[in-house]
């Protein structure tokens, strides 16, 4: 099993990245896939309009999680690491005025979502809670081409004979002895470092360079400086976040404060924990706005691994560039075993699939370059996931606002004080990280639909009313 880097963090556009990224990337490779002749329903006429149908979660939290603009984008043409994201409102309006969108390689194609655009608030359909139906139709209405796709978290998308084939892998591994160190636990990377010497960065970072020999360096940068863009955009923004639950930003106002008691000797201790909220305050408080924002591994959780990284760079004695890059090479290796052995989607498990994987992952990182062995990263991933176990996926009005910026604020915390703890014993451990991978898996798969991102359980329902 090799799950790239670049496919765990991407950059990308808020609010959410299995209701937002996911349904925009579906809508631009469903246009390509209009081109393919064998696809068309027979007897369709000339292509003319476009339609979409949202099921389970995505339905349910849709417009709080901004999916209808996510598909009038992504039928534009627009996909989510390349849009500007002050474009977007601008672009929906004229869509929503024109009723037609302008994608390339297609003549102008009708589509109106105030009427093409359906939230299925029925059963969701088989497979996974964020499901999407795209259809096309020809000039007097009948289907032209259809095709379901599932948005399985982290902007991730598979079709439903893609999803159904990922449930039952090929036993034939030889596309994983591509790589030198194939692993796909938590057991099989801590035995691959002892067999080899390596620790976990080297291994990751040489299962990288078969994809990317002379570019993982600069590609590695660029995730860096988004992340680092992002909190500093965060930082300096005032205002109301969009959507009406009339949530104040507050991260430039907690970060001047900061500023200004820096070299006061009456500062508390504690006070570090201000600072490594405030970087992942930001970054969330950009993503509920609809900016850019790096997967990691979900949008939601788009906070944790920044702040700590940002808490590591600014803050730890010996910090540097480099062993940042290390950071994330670690980080990635995490949130790859957990999506390929659980799920990091909170329609799917819970936000313990969200910021719980995020914690687990910036804790790994943040292990890492303050020297720890291969063990005590495994034991640090392990603490953080596991005192996340349980979490729920309860946004108040559908927006990736309340309580979910907070928790990337906490996640970020939990993460810093998981690799301390494991930096201060020996990398053994009672819970090994594969069992608790397990154990989050099956408890997001116990629990109550109404607590799993369709904001109808929880905190979700339980707001004051004023």
């Amino acid at each position: 099993m090799f799950l790239s880097t670049f496919d765990v963090l991407k950059i990308g556009i808020g609010p959410s990245s299995s209701h937002t990224m996911g349904p925009m990337v579906a809508a631009v490779r469903f246009l390509d896939e209009l081109h393919n002749r064998n696809l068309i329903i027979p007897g369709a006429g000339k292509l003319h309009r476009l339609g979409a149908r949202l099921h389970g979660s995505l339905a349910f939290t849709g417009k709080g999680h901004a999916t209808d603009r996510a598909i009038i984008l992504g039928f534009c043409g627009f996909l989510p690491e390349t849009l500007d994201p002050d474009a977007a409102v601008e672009i929906e309006a004229q869509v929503r005025r024109e009723k037609t969108v302008h994608p390339d390689g297609h003549s102008p194609l009708r589509f109106d979502p105030e009427s093409d655009l359906v939230f299925d608030w029925g059963p969701p359909l088989e497979g996974h809670a964020n499901g999407l139906t795209l259809s096309a139709y020809d000039t007097v209405g009948n289907l032209y081409q259809t095709r379901t796709f599932f948005s399985i978290g982290g902007g991730f998308i598979l079709t439903a004979e893609e999803l159904k084939a990922s449930k039952n892998p090929p036993k034939d591994r030889r596309a994983s002895q591509a790589f030198p160190y194939p692993f796909s636990t938590a057991r099989e990377m801590l035995d691959m470092g002892a067999a080899s010497g390596k620790t976990i960065a080297q291994m990751k970072e040489a299962n990288e360079r078969v994809l990317h020999p002379d570019t993982l360096d600069a590609k590695l940068t660029v995730l860096i400086d988004a992340m680092n863009a992002c909190i500093d955009r965060g930082l300096s923004i005032e205002g109301i976040l969009p959507g009406g639950l009339n949530v104040k930003r507050r991260a430039k106002g907690i970060h001047t404060s900061l500023l200004a008691e820096r070299g006061s000797n009456t500062m508390p201790p504690h006070i570090i924990n201000d600072w490594i909220s405030v970087y992942a305050i930001a970054v969330n408080e950009e993503n509920a706005a609809g900016g850019r924002v790096v997967t990691s591994p979900t949008n939601g959780a788009a906070g944790v691994i920044p702040a700590v990284m940002r808490y590591y760079r600014q803050h730890c004695l010996g910090a540097t560039d480099a062993k940042v890059h290390e950071f994330l090479l670690v980080a990635s290796a995490i949130g790859g075993l957990i999506k390929h052995n659980a799920s990091i989607s909170g329609a799917e498990v819970g936000c313990q699939g969200e910021v719980g994987s995020a914690a687990a992952m910036a804790a790994a990182g943040l292990c890492s370059v303050l020297g720890g062995t291969n063990e005590q990263i495994e034991n640090a991933a392990e603490i953080a996931l596991e005192h996340h176990l349980g979490m729920s996926c309860d946004p108040a009005a559908g927006l990736v606002q309340v309580p979910c910026i907070e928790r990337n604020a906490l996640g970020a915390i939990k993460a810093v004080s998981a690799a301390s703890l494991a930096l201060r014993g020996d990398g053994q451990h009672f819970m090994p990280l594969d069992n608790c991978i397990q154990v989050m898996l099956e408890t997001g798969l116990d629990m109550n639909a109404k607590y799993k991102e369709t904001s109808t359980g929880g905190i979700a329902v339980n707001l004051p009313e004023c």
